[in-house]
């Protein structure tokens, strides 16, 4: 379908202003200020991450089912994969999922171990209901009165929302690899497709020394465009809370700031490499660009003309498996990163 956004001329232009909240800093300061594994469930001591052998009947790669405590120190699962008999700390791609995929079954996603690398994927709390199944419960504080979905569960407050957990657990998940004996912290790269994408963008600000960001047609940037323009979910939760709720707007898109990657990759450093779709009708362009615009590190960008949500699938996996091996070589290997 033709786009209905802007054209790409003018995405590569579109800096709009987002209002940013005066404690932006300060909220995601007392989020993460528990330390690397936060507390146990409840405020007890502090859980350690966990790593677990399976056999998932492959020769080539190993394969770990991980439990990291995540936000209030609840466990958050993945899978972790790595290349049998590798030695030496190995670089790792850290991987969110998409809107309501899970981590799957043990024996996905080998590209990135195939390659050499260690690969954590991270299950998304109370998803894994759409095309890969998860195992991870979601606390859900603040959901009553919510649109089916995530983007207004607890939307009352930015203390309540569903993705100032989500965030806290991906940010304990990348902690979690940079203390893995097998992987080298100075090699860390985060990654992630539409959901995924914006939940990298949010580690990049969130994380200081990343390698790497590879953000693909992310959602979560510029919320409140996305809201407002986009006429499939997830951002129609949005409008549909709002139909209903007549008079919340302003507090809705306030809390939403707070998890707005656009905002978040304000603050991030490392090496990214986007990816965008022009007939993207889910992450418009538009909402895309305003995160790439805004990044404050070194930035690239692969723009797929004609396609729409999907991006540049495999295509654009071959652009970022020659990315990260360029990236990895220009940098010191070994435990000296860890910190």
């Amino acid at each position: 379908m033709p786009s209905a956004d802007l054209t790409l001329a003018e995405c590569r232009a579109y800096r709009p202003e987002l209002p940013l909240p005066g404690d932006f800093d300060a909220f995601w300061d007392r989020t993460l200020g528990a330390g690397p594994h936060g507390s146990g469930p409840g405020g007890g001591e502090p859980e350690q991450p966990r790593f677990e052998e399976v056999d998932a009947g492959l020769s080539q790669v190993r394969v770990h089912d991980v439990s990291i405590p995540g936000y209030d120190g609840r466990p958050v699962r993945g899978w972790l994969r790595m290349p049998a008999g590798a030695t030496g700390p190995l670089g790792c791609v850290v991987e969110f999922l998409g809107y309501g995929r899970g981590r799957g079954l043990p024996h996905e996603q080998l590209t990135w171990a195939c390659a050499g690398y260690a690969h954590l994927v991270m299950d998304t709390r109370g998803q894994g209901w759409s095309s890969a199944g998860g195992v991870t419960a979601d606390t859900d504080p603040g959901a009553s009165g919510t649109v089916p979905g995530f983007l207004t569960r607890g939307v009352e407050s930015p203390g309540t929302h569903y993705y100032r957990r989500v965030f806290t657990d991906a940010v304990r998940s990348v902690e979690a690899m940079r203390e893995h004996p097998g992987v080298d912290p100075g090699r860390i790269v985060v990654t992630g497709v539409s959901q995924g994408g914006g939940i990298a963008l949010a580690v990049a600000g969130l994380v200081p020394g990343l390698a790497g960001v590879m953000p693909d047609v992310p959602f979560l940037c510029n919320i409140p465009r996305g809201a407002r323009i986009t006429g499939l979910p997830p951002y129609t939760e949005i409008a549909a809370y709002l139909r209903l709720y007549r008079d919340r707007t302003d507090s809705v898109f306030r809390t939403l700031s707070y998890f707005d990657a656009a905002h978040h990759a304000t603050r991030a450093t490392a090496p990214a490499l986007f990816s965008i779709a022009m007939m993207d009708e889910i992450c418009p362009p538009s909402t895309c660009f305003t995160a790439y615009n805004r990044y404050a590190g070194p930035k690239d960008v692969r723009v797929y003309e004609f396609n729409g949500h999907e991006g540049g699938t495999q295509h654009h996996q071959a652009e970022q498996l020659a990315w990260v091996r360029s990236l990895f070589a220009g940098l010191p290997a070994g435990p000296a990163a860890r910190t």
